[in-house]
């Protein structure tokens, strides 16, 4: 036999007959399977293949689209905090005018109550903006100490009745929006 056939001729001693063995042959199947059976054929690993490029361009794109989706949410946030106080400003402009005209009454007039009157309208319209935006004062005098939202400066002696309690207040203490901002002092 030619050896491209890849088989082998075997004489069975005594009885002067060939066999043939297929030596491509696994020993637990029968003699005429070939190993070369056991693969899979050209068709389907070319289409694993496929399968497989296919997956990694959904990984690629899915991985670009993520990057491109931070890249834009880093960039607002960014924009967020550098404009974030353009509204308050905005509208302390008028506050700031206003004190700017008092400023100028104050050099020109002689009248001590028109210009206490008009510091006091300054003033009132400045707390009345900023609440507008959501800030709270906290009224700490003759309220229960609370280490949440007070700072202690000092201890004062006082009876025993006042003990733990408030009893001045160096700097008043703020929230915005229910968030403290400021503790009382």
């Amino acid at each position: 036999m030619e050896e491209k056939e890849k088989a082998q001729v075997e004489t069975e001693p005594g009885t002067g007959e060939e066999n043939v063995i297929n030596i491509n042959a696994d020993e637990n199947l029968a003699g005429t399977t070939n190993l070369d059976d056991e693969f899979p054929e050209e068709s389907e690993t070319e289409r694993l293949k496929s399968e497989l490029e296919e997956q990694k361009d959904k990984y690629l794109r899915l991985f670009a689209e993520f990057d491109n989706f931070r890249r834009r949410n880093a960039k607002e946030r960014l924009e967020l905090i550098q404009t974030a106080g353009r509204e308050v400003i905005v509208s302390l402009l008028e506050v700031l005018d206003d004190c700017d005209r008092a400023e100028r009454q104050m050099m020109s007039s002689d009248n001590l109550e028109q210009i206490r009157e008009g510091n006091r309208l300054v003033f009132n319209k400045l707390r009345t903006t900023l609440q507008a935006r959501g800030l709270k004062e906290m009224d700490s005098v003759g309220e229960k100490f609370d280490a949440d939202l007070h700072e202690a400066i000092t201890e004062v002696p006082v009876e025993p009745s006042k003990a733990g309690t408030v009893i001045d207040q160096v700097e008043k203490g703020y929230s915005l929006n229910d968030k403290i901002i400021r503790f009382a002092k």
